[in-house]
């Protein structure tokens, strides 16, 4: 059987997580991180019916979303300032090119990092072709889309 076809990718994108009513929130796509990372402050992890479970808010566009979801791991990185750090990470999903994926992502700050979202090697692997002289692949095809059905919409 023929491996489905992969998609290209651009340097940086717009995604999705619709389990956290989060959309079209900037990512930076990295070949050189194994493990994906989004940009949270106020970590809590804390314990719910017998479960390791956290809290932690995303700031989509300024505003704050608060989120909860089950821990998937903790481990300590070494980040990308060469300092061994704790993170938490979960598992949710994302959508991209109007597709669904699992992914894992370390829950960590990068508020002083110019992406809010970081995807790694986990999530591209088999799936993507990375060209570094595009971006917002995604995030356009998802526009083009949106105005094509509005133009229907409105005939």
């Amino acid at each position: 059987m023929k491996a489905p076809a992969k998609l290209k990718i651009g340097r940086s994108d717009r995604v999705d997580f619709p389990e956290w009513q989060i959309f079209d929130i900037d990512a930076k796509v990295d070949s050189g991180a194994y493990t994906s990372s989004i940009h949270c402050e106020n970590i809590d992890a804390f314990y719910l019916n017998g479960e390791h479970c956290i809290r932690f808010i995303v700031h989509d566009r300024g505003k704050p979303i608060i989120t909860e979801s089950k821990i998937y791991a903790s481990k300590q990185v070494r980040n990308s300032f060469g300092q061994i750090e704790y993170r938490y990470s979960v598992k949710t999903i994302i959508r991209l090119f109007e597709e669904s994926y699992p992914i894992e992502l370390a829950l960590t700050n990068r508020s002083s990092m110019k992406y809010p979202v970081l995807l790694g090697r986990k999530l591209l692997h088999d799936r993507f072709i990375i060209d570094v002289t595009t971006k917002n692949l995604s995030y356009k095809e998802k526009l083009k889309k949106r105005i094509e059905s509005e133009k229907t919409q409105n005939s």
